[in-house]
Protein backbone atom coordinates (compact mmCIF):
# COMPACT_ATOMS: atom_id res chain seq x y z
CA UNK A 1 0.00 0.00 0.00
CA UNK A 2 1.46 3.30 -1.04
CA UNK A 3 0.16 6.10 1.71
CA UNK A 4 0.42 9.73 0.60
CA UNK A 5 1.63 11.71 3.63
CA UNK A 6 0.34 14.81 3.43
CA UNK A 7 0.42 17.64 6.86
CA UNK A 8 0.02 21.12 7.66
CA UNK A 9 -2.44 22.02 5.16
CA UNK A 10 -2.62 25.32 6.29
CA UNK A 11 -6.03 26.18 3.89
CA UNK A 12 -4.35 26.41 1.20
CA UNK A 13 -6.35 24.59 -1.59
CA UNK A 14 -4.23 25.36 -4.46
CA UNK A 15 -1.30 23.40 -3.05
CA UNK A 16 -3.59 21.07 -2.11
CA UNK A 17 -4.90 20.58 -5.21
CA UNK A 18 -1.57 20.25 -6.81
CA UNK A 19 -0.34 17.63 -4.14
CA UNK A 20 -3.34 15.33 -4.34
CA UNK A 21 -3.11 15.68 -8.36
CA UNK A 22 0.69 14.36 -8.01
CA UNK A 23 0.76 11.55 -4.94
CA UNK A 24 -2.90 10.02 -7.46
CA UNK A 25 0.03 10.63 -10.33
CA UNK A 26 2.46 8.46 -8.48
CA UNK A 27 -0.25 5.55 -7.47
CA UNK A 28 -1.19 6.57 -3.88
CA UNK A 29 -3.55 3.75 -2.25
CA UNK A 30 -4.56 5.56 0.67
CA UNK A 31 -3.94 9.23 2.24
CA UNK A 32 -3.00 10.33 5.52
CA UNK A 33 -3.71 13.91 6.78
CA UNK A 34 -1.24 14.69 9.59
CA UNK A 35 -3.41 17.95 11.13
CA UNK A 36 -3.27 21.76 10.77
CA UNK A 37 -5.85 21.57 7.94
CA UNK A 38 -6.92 24.89 8.91
CA UNK A 39 -5.32 28.02 10.10
CA UNK A 40 -3.19 30.93 8.01
CA UNK A 41 -4.65 30.59 4.31
CA UNK A 42 -7.36 31.94 2.70
CA UNK A 43 -9.74 28.82 1.68
CA UNK A 44 -10.38 26.93 5.06
CA UNK A 45 -13.65 25.91 3.64
CA UNK A 46 -12.77 24.51 0.26
CA UNK A 47 -9.65 22.52 1.78
CA UNK A 48 -12.08 20.83 4.69
CA UNK A 49 -14.32 19.50 2.11
CA UNK A 50 -11.77 18.26 0.05
CA UNK A 51 -10.59 16.22 3.78
CA UNK A 52 -13.77 15.37 4.60
CA UNK A 53 -14.94 13.83 1.18
CA UNK A 54 -11.51 11.68 1.57
CA UNK A 55 -12.09 10.69 5.38
CA UNK A 56 -15.23 9.12 3.94
CA UNK A 57 -13.29 6.83 1.62
CA UNK A 58 -10.82 5.69 4.28
CA UNK A 59 -8.28 8.48 4.82
CA UNK A 60 -6.58 9.20 7.92
CA UNK A 61 -7.04 12.40 9.46
CA UNK A 62 -5.37 13.84 12.66
CA UNK A 63 -6.06 17.14 14.74
CA UNK A 64 -3.66 19.63 14.68
CA UNK A 65 -3.09 22.37 16.86
CA UNK A 66 -4.41 24.90 14.26
CA UNK A 67 -7.48 22.63 14.27
CA UNK A 68 -7.71 22.30 18.20
CA UNK A 69 -8.00 26.04 18.14
CA UNK A 70 -10.22 26.69 15.48
CA UNK A 71 -12.60 24.16 17.06
CA UNK A 72 -12.32 25.35 20.73
CA UNK A 73 -10.78 28.38 21.00
CA UNK A 74 -6.67 29.43 20.75
CA UNK A 75 -4.74 28.80 23.74
CA UNK A 76 -3.01 31.75 25.25
CA UNK A 77 0.54 30.87 23.99
CA UNK A 78 -0.70 31.51 20.14
CA UNK A 79 0.21 34.63 18.49
CA UNK A 80 -2.10 37.29 17.68
CA UNK A 81 -1.75 36.97 13.92
CA UNK A 82 -2.54 33.62 14.52
CA UNK A 83 -5.29 34.30 16.73
CA UNK A 84 -6.69 36.44 14.01
CA UNK A 85 -6.68 34.19 11.45
CA UNK A 86 -8.50 31.47 13.67
CA UNK A 87 -10.89 34.01 14.26
CA UNK A 88 -12.06 34.39 10.70
CA UNK A 89 -11.44 30.94 9.74
CA UNK A 90 -14.37 30.41 12.80
CA UNK A 91 -17.00 32.34 10.52
CA UNK A 92 -16.10 30.49 7.66
CA UNK A 93 -16.53 27.08 9.00
CA UNK A 94 -20.03 25.57 8.32
CA UNK A 95 -21.04 23.53 11.94
CA UNK A 96 -20.66 20.24 10.79
CA UNK A 97 -16.80 21.18 9.45
CA UNK A 98 -15.99 22.56 13.27
CA UNK A 99 -17.49 19.28 14.23
CA UNK A 100 -15.24 17.53 12.08
CA UNK A 101 -12.36 19.10 13.69
CA UNK A 102 -13.46 18.82 17.20
CA UNK A 103 -13.93 15.34 16.83
CA UNK A 104 -10.57 14.45 15.34
CA UNK A 105 -8.05 12.47 17.34
CA UNK A 106 -5.02 13.25 18.08
CA UNK A 107 -2.67 10.15 16.89
CA UNK A 108 -3.57 6.83 14.81
CA UNK A 109 -2.28 3.59 14.67
CA UNK A 110 -2.39 1.45 11.84
CA UNK A 111 -0.31 -1.69 11.76
CA UNK A 112 3.47 -0.57 12.46
CA UNK A 113 2.66 3.19 11.96
CA UNK A 114 1.11 6.09 14.10
CA UNK A 115 0.05 9.31 12.90
CA UNK A 116 0.44 12.44 14.69
CA UNK A 117 0.59 16.23 14.32
CA UNK A 118 4.13 17.02 16.65
CA UNK A 119 5.15 15.17 18.67
CA UNK A 120 4.20 11.41 19.88
CA UNK A 121 5.31 12.44 23.73
CA UNK A 122 2.42 13.99 25.03
CA UNK A 123 0.68 14.84 21.59
CA UNK A 124 -1.39 17.26 23.19
CA UNK A 125 1.62 19.92 24.24
CA UNK A 126 2.26 20.61 20.62
CA UNK A 127 5.75 19.78 20.75
CA UNK A 128 7.80 21.01 17.94
CA UNK A 129 10.56 18.11 16.86
CA UNK A 130 13.61 20.47 15.84
CA UNK A 131 16.49 17.77 16.07
CA UNK A 132 17.46 14.76 17.67
CA UNK A 133 16.63 15.19 21.24
CA UNK A 134 12.91 15.66 20.19
CA UNK A 135 12.66 13.01 18.29
CA UNK A 136 14.15 10.36 20.02
CA UNK A 137 11.64 11.26 23.21
CA UNK A 138 8.46 11.34 20.28
CA UNK A 139 10.06 7.83 19.03
CA UNK A 140 10.18 6.49 22.69
CA UNK A 141 6.78 7.74 23.36
CA UNK A 142 5.68 5.01 20.57
CA UNK A 143 5.68 1.59 19.86
CA UNK A 144 5.23 1.86 16.05
CA UNK A 145 8.17 1.66 14.05
CA UNK A 146 7.14 4.61 11.45
CA UNK A 147 5.78 7.71 13.31
CA UNK A 148 4.70 10.08 10.61
CA UNK A 149 3.99 13.85 11.60
CA UNK A 150 4.08 17.18 10.97
CA UNK A 151 3.92 20.54 13.12
CA UNK A 152 7.28 21.40 11.67
CA UNK A 153 7.69 22.89 8.00
CA UNK A 154 10.30 21.80 6.64
CA UNK A 155 10.65 18.25 5.13
CA UNK A 156 12.94 16.10 7.96
CA UNK A 157 13.81 12.21 8.93
CA UNK A 158 15.08 10.73 12.16
CA UNK A 159 16.14 7.03 12.65
CA UNK A 160 16.71 4.95 15.83
CA UNK A 161 18.49 2.25 15.33
CA UNK A 162 18.10 -1.08 16.99
CA UNK A 163 20.69 -0.64 19.55
CA UNK A 164 19.15 2.79 20.83
CA UNK A 165 21.31 5.09 18.18
CA UNK A 166 19.69 8.15 16.87
CA UNK A 167 20.74 9.96 13.51
CA UNK A 168 18.95 12.51 10.80
CA UNK A 169 18.76 12.09 7.34
CA UNK A 170 18.07 15.07 4.76
CA UNK A 171 15.66 13.98 2.59
CA UNK A 172 15.96 14.63 -1.12
CA UNK A 173 12.82 15.57 -3.15
CA UNK A 174 12.04 12.25 -5.52
CA UNK A 175 15.43 10.28 -3.70
CA UNK A 176 13.26 7.03 -2.64
CA UNK A 177 15.06 6.05 0.95
CA UNK A 178 15.16 2.38 1.83
CA UNK A 179 13.73 1.78 5.10
CA UNK A 180 15.02 -0.90 7.48
CA UNK A 181 13.05 -2.98 9.50
CA UNK A 182 15.00 -3.33 12.42
CA UNK A 183 15.20 0.50 12.92
CA UNK A 184 12.37 2.89 14.13
CA UNK A 185 11.73 6.50 11.85
CA UNK A 186 10.42 9.58 12.09
CA UNK A 187 9.52 11.14 8.91
CA UNK A 188 8.26 14.74 8.66
CA UNK A 189 6.98 15.43 5.18
CA UNK A 190 7.35 19.33 5.60
CA UNK A 191 4.62 21.49 4.66
CA UNK A 192 1.95 20.93 1.82
CA UNK A 193 0.58 24.61 2.66
CA UNK A 194 3.08 26.98 4.23
CA UNK A 195 6.55 25.27 3.60
CA UNK A 196 9.13 27.41 6.13
CA UNK A 197 12.51 26.11 4.16
CA UNK A 198 13.65 28.77 1.77
CA UNK A 199 11.31 26.65 -0.69
CA UNK A 200 8.03 27.88 -1.93
CA UNK A 201 7.26 24.25 -3.64
CA UNK A 202 4.57 22.27 -1.26
CA UNK A 203 5.74 19.24 0.28
CA UNK A 204 4.37 15.72 0.45
CA UNK A 205 5.67 12.22 0.86
CA UNK A 206 4.75 8.92 -0.18
CA UNK A 207 5.22 5.43 2.09
CA UNK A 208 5.20 1.57 0.32
CA UNK A 209 4.68 0.00 3.31
CA UNK A 210 5.76 -3.12 1.10
CA UNK A 211 8.88 -2.42 -0.65
CA UNK A 212 9.48 -0.26 2.75
CA UNK A 213 10.47 2.58 0.64
CA UNK A 214 10.05 6.37 1.53
CA UNK A 215 10.17 9.26 -0.89
CA UNK A 216 9.81 12.81 -0.53
CA UNK A 217 8.03 15.11 -3.02
CA UNK A 218 8.15 18.67 -3.67
CA UNK A 219 5.44 20.23 -5.65
CA UNK A 220 5.18 23.44 -7.82
CA UNK A 221 2.02 25.47 -7.84
CA UNK A 222 0.64 28.70 -7.92
CA UNK A 223 1.54 30.20 -4.79
CA UNK A 224 0.57 33.44 -6.22
CA UNK A 225 -2.74 32.90 -6.12
CA UNK A 226 -2.58 31.66 -2.60
CA UNK A 227 -1.31 34.41 -1.36
CA UNK A 228 -3.50 36.77 -3.29
CA UNK A 229 -6.14 34.98 -1.59
CA UNK A 230 -4.80 35.69 1.38
CA UNK A 231 -4.70 39.13 1.03
CA UNK A 232 -8.20 39.20 -0.44
CA UNK A 233 -10.06 38.18 2.47
CA UNK A 234 -8.25 40.74 4.72
CA UNK A 235 -5.94 38.62 6.71
CA UNK A 236 -2.16 39.06 8.24
CA UNK A 237 -0.27 40.10 4.72
CA UNK A 238 2.89 37.87 6.39
CA UNK A 239 1.13 34.84 5.86
CA UNK A 240 0.94 35.96 2.01
CA UNK A 241 4.49 36.66 2.26
CA UNK A 242 5.82 33.16 3.77
CA UNK A 243 4.01 31.93 0.36
CA UNK A 244 5.82 33.57 -1.92
CA UNK A 245 9.24 33.25 0.18
CA UNK A 246 8.64 30.05 1.58
CA UNK A 247 9.70 31.28 5.18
Amino acid sequence: MRIALLTDLHANREALDACLAHAAGQGADRYAFTGDLVGYGGDPARVLDTVMEHAARGAIVVKGNHDEATAGGPRPGMHAEAREVIAWTRGQLRPEQLAFLDALPLTFELGSMMFVHASAHEPQRWEYVMGLVEAERSLRASHSRMVFSGHVHAPALYRRADDGRMGAHAPQAGTRVKIEARHQYLVIPGSVGQPRDGNCAACYAMYDDESRELTYFRVAYDHGAAARRVIAEGLPIVFAMRLVEGI
